[in-house]
């Protein structure tokens, strides 16, 4: 890819967060596990960076793929368009360099995933695969309760290593794995960030609501990619009939992309593809027009000049200073 970079900061437009919503292991070292202490009342505590724009430049991150889901890359900076509203805007920063990332990984390990561990080992390594020295990962379950199992390490065999132990029981708080790895993302070195999520069903035993959780991630600087495990002809009570929606819902709040598949079998191939992906993202930045500092919610959308069949992802909006 071409174009020079200027790296995204913690407060820019642009950082991801993967959750892989599959497994449950326990911690079997000397390391506390860290979870979620109850709250006393339903306000939410601020998750981290919020996406608003301090100074006049709004980052965007953006990946492109085509109708295979394999990623596009050499495009330039001319054939992007950015609306702000609907006043389209001039992109002043152009970026296509790869970064280091850093990803939380949050494994759904509900009594549902029991047959589907063995291809959720092999989807994690295939997504590691794509890894570079300077990245880094942690770990977060999710069965009975959300936990930080392994905290932040370059080293990503100690993630697969802990995986090896992991067994499936329990419901899903999945909303509460979320919110954990939003937290645990402020200790993150690197500018660019990802959340994978990978789960058979929905939220089923969280304090938090979809609502709150939805605002929280609009309001954090993350990206969500999501893996959806769906029987076509089996509902299992771990399998709530809104999990297809929830975890669609938070990709798209974050700007990534929820990938619904129903063939376990398919899950080493499509988390190797989002790790390629992450590898393969632009940097778009531009100075609104009308300068506003009205600290609302300013919703944006990138378009591509050529190809009709190719697929955009972008974070839809960002907040303007106050």
């Amino acid at each position: 890819m071409t174009g020079k970079s200027s790296h995204l900061g913690p407060g820019s437009a642009g950082t991801i967060l993967l959750i892989f919503a599959t497994l449950s292991l326990a911690y079997a070292g000397d390391e506390p596990k860290v979870g979620i202490e109850p709250r006393a009342s339903r306000e939410l505590a601020s998750p981290g960076a919020t996406i608003r724009v301090e100074t006049n430049l709004v980052l965007i991150p953006v990946s492109v793929t085509d109708p295979k889901n394999r990623s596009v890359v050499g495009l330039e900076r001319e054939t992007f368009r950015v609306f702000d509203g609907k006043a389209e805007q001039q992109v002043t920063h152009f970026s296509s360099d790869d970064a280091p990332l850093s990803a939380g990984i949050v494994f759904d390990a509900s009594g549902s995933m029991r047959d589907k561990l063995g291809k959720s080992r092999e989807a994690v390594a295939q997504f590691l695969k794509a890894a570079n020295p300077e990245d880094e990962f942690f770990l977060v379950e999710c069965s009975d309760r959300a936990s930080l199992t392994v905290p932040f390490t370059t080293n990503s065999a100690e993630i697969q290593n802990r995986l090896l132990s992991t067994q499936s029981k329990g419901r899903t708080p999945l909303l509460d794995a979320v919110y954990l790895a939003v937290q645990q993302m402020k200790k993150a070195h690197n500018p660019r960030r990802a959340l994978l999520v990978i789960s058979d069903g929905g939220d089923n035993d969280s304090r938090f609501t979809t609502a709150e959780l939805r605002n929280i991630v609009r309001e954090t600087d993350v990206w969500i990619y999501s893996i959806g495990l769906y029987d076509r002809t089996v509902m299992l009570p771990e399998q709530e009939p809104s999990g297809q929606h929830l975890l669609a819902a938070l990709a798209a709040d974050s700007g990534g992309r929820e990938f619904a598949i129903h063939d376990v079998r398919e899950l080493p191939d499509v988390a190797e593809k989002i790790g390629l992906e992450l590898r393969n993202q632009y940097v778009l930045g531009f100075t609104p027009a009308d300068h506003e500092r009205d600290g609302k919610y300013h919703r944006v959308q990138v378009k591509v000049v050529q190809g009709k069949n190719l697929h955009v992802s972008a974070r839809p909006g960002y907040f303007a200073p106050q």
